[in-house]
């Protein structure tokens, strides 16, 4: 009986010891992936900016796009401009970048440093179109400026926390964004 508890435990045991190392060594991690991400912040659109009371900008829930080359995420989002000034809508696109941070109050990974890559409106009078450019870098950070891209949930955290591990720093990789697990310093 002993021999046969001894058997069936073993393979259980070895397992559990070369997993436990090969997580050691890749380092323990909680990915978010791609399309997480894109349902988390499409909540929040779509989005109203009025500017001035003479135009107005309408901005679409983004594509993201994963930048594992640079640590970062991309998002590309259909606009619209209109209102008095312009006297009909003209549809454009504006795309942003932009790293990634954990935010331990509320457990979410939150966007931050925002880049404008274009603010586009192919259709638009150049002149209007300057007009616009000059509102992009506000309209991207009032997009998406610190935008909760993902709420770790508390069961989400209660292994790695009872193992005296917390979220640490974040990597974009071609398959989601990896938040490493660390060490908790000691206190």
């Amino acid at each position: 009986m002993q021999r046969r508890s001894l058997i069936l435990t073993l393979p259980a045991a070895l397992f559990a010891t070369l997993g436990a190392a090969r997580l050691a060594a890749a380092g323990p991690r909680y990915t978010v992936t791609r399309e997480e991400i894109e349902e988390a912040v499409a909540g929040r659109f779509p989005r109203r900016f009025p500017l001035a009371g003479l135009l107005e900008l309408n901005v679409q829930a983004p594509r993201i796009a994963l930048k594992p080359e640079r640590n970062r995420l991309a998002a590309d989002m259909a606009v619209d401009a209109g209102g008095p000034l312009l006297r009909r809508s003209y549809p454009g696109r504006l795309d942003v970048e932009f790293a990634l941070r954990y935010e331990p109050s509320d457990r979410t990974v939150r966007a931050h440093d925002l880049q404008l890559n274009a603010l586009e409106f192919p259709d638009l009078r150049p002149d209007a179109a300057a007009l616009l450019s000059q509102y992009g870098p506000q309209l991207a950070r009032e997009s998406l400026r610190e935008v909760v891209l993902h709420t770790l949930r508390p069961q989400d955290l209660a292994l790695p926390d009872g193992l005296g591990l917390q979220p640490g720093a974040i990597t974009v990789t071609a398959r989601g964004v990896a938040v490493e697990l660390v060490p908790k310093p000691l206190s």
